[in-house]
């Protein structure tokens, strides 16, 4: 599987929902909190073109977006191939 991060904090629905989709395809991911890392966000912002909210998810690399992108992705059946790397 592809290596997967997901920028999250604790309190975001969407991340939670995010974390659920990917948890539900049995995909491994690293969670970054931005909330107890400030300089992470930061960080995300610059990988995600200026995104500032969360989740922010990125699958071998690549920026793929926020919870709504992924789920459509999903819908598309174009996530799994993605997660196969």
């Amino acid at each position: 599987m592809a290596p997967i991060e997901i920028y999250t904090t604790p309190l975001c629905g969407y991340c939670h929902a995010a974390k659920r989709l990917l948890n539900a395809k049995g995909a491994e991911f690293t969670e970054i909190d931005v909330m107890r890392t400030p300089d992470k966000r930061q960080e995300m912002m610059g990988r995600a073109n200026g995104r500032h909210t969360v989740p922010q998810i990125f699958i071998g690399g690549t920026h793929v977006g926020g919870y709504d992108d992924i789920a459509a992705l999903d819908r598309q059946g174009k996530l799994d191939p993605l997660l196969a790397g």
